[in-house]
């Protein structure tokens, strides 16, 4: 059996998994469901090595997750393990059934089968190293945490205009990430209504700004709050102005809890990311510091046989634009199946690259006079950055100015 070509597929449960095994004529040769613990996976060994697996030799195993202890234990292996999308799973179950029907079995069958005929289409899970495994848990936690922080402040900012609008205009553009700022949470959590607002003095605020952890101004800041508070403004009944100011309180403490995670969670993964021979690499790219540099490595990993060329890692990055060409019909637009995360930390990473380097902010520029709107823009620096940090990290060279942007950056 050793000799034949074998195929394992996973339908992955939370407490069961369905196995099935089948030879390169699509012929099921076992099957079994084993217990998401470890002595499912000493069966899963078990029936794996019954069927011909040997250590020159393993069984690619498909999968539906990406994650997960089985993962993780199945990448400890050694042997190759894709993780296929459940959407391309139920595309290929409909090319062998028409009425739909599905079992936790077939499924398992129809990934194996994947692997037999279009295994050269999907990519295996790329063997990062466990540091960057790591860092890629810190660093998306953070990029979580930043979602939820944004997601907190505007059901907060939702709820102060009901019947708070003075505090909103207070801290209106006052500080870089307004009411999310620790100074307007510790003012807020003194004076969660306009009623406690009117019998606030400068001390107090002055106080509240001192814990929050500001050191500059603080007089001349906390005065001018107190008069914007202080403001005239329609006010809602007494007891329903109570109730809010209680409903208020609640959703600060969700905001300060994720402003809290948001920086716990970028230290630890700043401090991983600043020991990972990428470090340096990464963040000698304009635009890309630790927090971001840690973002871009989770997602791009550092197994370097991961992506075929560039060409591979702009379409995951999703900077890359897609051409539908259909007939005399040829459109192109912007990719929409992407990596979202890697996506979303490319665009931070081009807004502040356009606005802090000059070289970039002429590419910019540019691409606007030849007519494309600022999201575009911002994608064409993007891509052209993702392919250059690409062709570094192959040749372990840090960003050249004078290679990235040719002329422009001599000029």
């Amino acid at each position: 059996m050793s000799t034949v070509k074998l195929f394992c597929g996973i339908d992955w449960a939370e407490a069961h998994h369905d196995i099935a095994i089948v030879d390169g004529d699509g012929t099921l040769i076992a099957k079994r469901r084993i217990t998401d613990d470890p002595d499912g996976f000493a069966q899963l060994i078990e029936l794996l090595a019954e069927a011909g697996d040997c250590p020159d030799s393993q069984i690619p195993v498909a999968i539906e997750t990406p994650r997960g202890l089985l993962v993780a234990a199945l990448r400890a292996s050694g042997r190759p393990v894709y993780a296929i999308n459940p959407l391309a799973v139920a595309r290929y179950r409909e090319r062998h059934s028409v009425a739909r029907s599905k079992s936790d079995h077939a499924d398992a069958m129809t990934l194996a089968n994947i692997l037999r005929v279009d295994a050269h289409v999907h990519r295996r899970m790329p063997a990062d190293t466990e540091l960057c495994q790591a860092i890629a848990v810190l660093a998306r936690g953070q990029q979580d945490a930043i979602w939820r922080r944004t997601k907190a402040g505007n059901e907060l900012r939702s709820m102060l205009r009901e019947y708070y609008p003075t505090f909103l205009a207070a801290f209106r553009g006052r500080f870089q990430i307004g009411i999310a700022s620790p100074e307007a949470r510790a003012v807020l959590a003194i004076a969660p209504t306009p009623a406690a607002a009117v019998k606030l003095s400068v001390s107090r605020i002055t106080a509240a700004l001192r814990r929050a952890g500001r050191q500059r101004n603080i007089d001349q800041v906390a005065a001018e709050i107190r008069t914007a508070l202080r403001a005239p403004q329609l006010c809602q009944l007494p007891l329903v102005e109570a109730a809010m100011g209680r409903q208020t309180l609640a959703l600060l403490a969700a905001l300060d809890a994720a402003c809290q995670s948001v920086v716990e969670l970028g230290q630890a993964a700043s401090e991983l990311f600043q020991t990972h021979p990428d470090y340096q690499i990464i963040t000698s790219f304009p635009g890309l510091a630790d927090s971001t540099g840690a973002r871009v490595l989770a997602e791009i990993g550092d197994d370097r046989a991961r992506f075929a060329d560039a060409r591979a890692l702009k379409a995951y990055a999703g900077s890359a634009p897609i051409t539908r060409a259909s007939g005399r019909s040829i459109s192109i637009t912007r990719r929409r199946i992407k990596n979202d995360r890697l996506a979303a930390t490319g665009w931070v990473w081009g807004f502040a690259a356009m606005g802090n380097h000059p070289a970039a902010q002429d590419h910019y520029r540019r691409r606007r006079e030849l007519g494309d709107r600022h999201a575009a823009a911002i994608r064409h620096l993007v891509n052209k950055f993702v392919g250059q940090l690409y062709y570094c990290l192959q040749h372990r060279q840090v960003f050249n100015e004078e290679k990235g942007f040719g002329c422009a950056a001599a000029a």
